[in-house]
């Protein structure tokens, strides 16, 4: 596998050699050389960090564009990586990123990030810094706290950044936006959703035993800024999301897809009051969330939002692990509820609006009403879809272009999705006081000072603890 000796020229670089001696004219532009043709010039420079699965996907949708060139790969895992490695040849390849970045940084503009929760803020954060704009997949973030860092350094470089909530370019939010703008639901006040995720182990017990660590696998970038276990491939290349150290759980996985609609169209950012109920295993007693490491097997949060729009609060429901909500009563008894993945529903006081995961398919109910809406398009949609658009923003430079999912948005959204994990693993606190019943408790948020403020020891899920040599210096 090729590393390092293949390195790409940067933009800058290409102009500053194509310059024509002694005249200060720069090579044959574009319109000269034919409708449709994109000079080297203007094309952007990507870095891929996690390239396998989800990874592969990003690239393979971003080298759709014309505008992208896949110039650099990265991934500690030469096994996950090695089908993106053979489909863009010539692109250098690393296997840890800070060195991709020491070594690269004047020949790239732009990083997507696809690991593992665990190190999306530490990879993102250093591309930042550099002024490379930067594509995140969800949730954007491991913990709150770098959520509302990245949110603040987007600002602060000037980036063009997007979170990979895909469904956020598609046409069904959009057209729920414009049923709800033309007042066909009301004011809405409850939310439900669910998921039918994990669809991989969670409410464990923690791995044991030792193995060997495979030798195309750099365990120890892999671990990041978590503190460090041994490896077990429980963890490995999928399985990593049940773990509190390295995943968000079903919520992170699904929840900013599912709930996307919510925080589009009402308006909602931050909670004040989460409380939740989890699922864990039989102790012989009764059934308790017993999970010190892992994510339960199902849990339900319930949350209150404050609408920005001072319509009063939106209580807001999410359950996962297979938990449903009671079918709303104008429902047919034989037709679907969401789809595979989930859905959502949105109670409004004129009357509901259901959609699928990626806020696709949106209907009122009952259905029968979908057969006689005549609702005019009101909000421009994306056809070069999630992706493309980011690329294209990219281009065009910081604040020239609207974007889907910037990190102006997407920070405190996720800061909501990872509050609900938050509240999972805080479940069994009682308070220094001992005082209390383990799931009774409603959490208290403080979201301009990011604190709980009637649980202390919740806190530190807040902003984790950076293992030494992962510290990010302007944190």
């Amino acid at each position: 596998m090729k590393q390092n000796n293949n390195p790409t020229h940067s933009r800058r670089n290409f102009i500053k050699n194509t310059i024509v001696a002694g005249t200060g004219i720069f090579i044959v532009p574009r319109h000269v050389l034919g409708r449709g043709f994109i000079p080297p010039s203007d094309k952007l420079n990507i870095a891929g960090v996690g390239i396998g699965g989800q990874g592969e996907g990003d690239l393979s949708a971003i080298a759709k564009s014309p505008n992208a060139n896949i110039s650099v790969l990265c991934d500690v895992d030469e096994r996950r990586a090695a089908r993106t490695v053979t489909r863009f040849p010539k692109a250098t390849y690393y296997k840890d990123f800070r060195k991709m970045l020491d070594k690269e940084h004047k020949n790239i503009d732009a990083i997507t990030v696809s690991t593992p929760d665990n190190t999306h803020a530490v990879v993102a954060i250093a591309a930042m810094q550099l002024g490379k704009h930067a594509y995140v997949q969800k949730p954007l973030t491991h913990d709150i706290f770098e959520a509302r860092k990245l949110t603040e350094a987007a600002k602060k470089y000037r980036v063009v950044t997007q979170m990979g909530n895909q469904g956020g370019s598609g046409d069904g939010v959009r057209r729920m936006k414009e049923i709800y703008d033309a007042g066909l639901i009301g004011d809405v006040n409850k939310v439900v959703a669910w998921t039918n995720r994990p669809i991989w182990p969670q409410g464990l017990a923690t791995p044991s035993g030792k193995f060997e660590i495979p030798k195309e696998l750099d365990w120890d970038t892999w671990i990041g800024p978590a503190s460090f276990i041994d490896y077990h491939p429980d963890y490995v290349p999928f399985n990593w999301r049940g773990w509190y150290a390295f995943g968000t759980g079903a919520l992170g996985d699904m929840a900013c897809h599912i709930l996307d609609p919510a925080f589009r169209i009402l308006p909602i950012d931050y909670p004040t009051e989460i409380e939740c109920s989890a699922n864990g295993s039989w102790t012989g007693l009764a059934t308790e969330a017993n999970y010190p490491d892992s994510f339960p097997s199902s849990s339900i949060i319930h949350f209150t939002f404050p609408c920005k729009e001072n319509k009063g609060d939106v209580k807001l429901t999410w359950m996962d692990g297979g938990l449903l909500p009671e079918r709303p009563a104008e429902l047919g008894a034989d037709e679907a509820m969401g789809d595979w993945n989930g859905g959502i529903i949105m109670e409004g006081t004129k009357g509901k609006i259901m959609a699928d995961c990626y806020g696709a398919n949106p209907r009122i109910l009952p259905l029968s009403k979908m057969q006689s809406l005549k609702l005019p398009q009101t909000i421009l949609r994306v056809p070069e879809g999630h992706y493309v658009q980011w690329v294209n923003a990219c281009i065009a430079g910081y604040g020239k272009s609207t974007l889907s999912s910037p990190f102006e948005y997407a920070g405190p959204f996720t800061e909501a999705v990872l509050l609900g994990a938050l509240a999972i693993r805080a479940y069994k606190m009682k308070g220094s006081n001992g005082k209390g019943t383990p799931g009774k408790k409603k959490l208290l948020w403080d979201a301009k000072n990011m604190h709980i403020k009637n649980l202390e020891e919740a806190n530190q899920f807040v902003k984790r603890e950076y293992r030494k040599g992962w510290e990010v210096n302007t944190w």
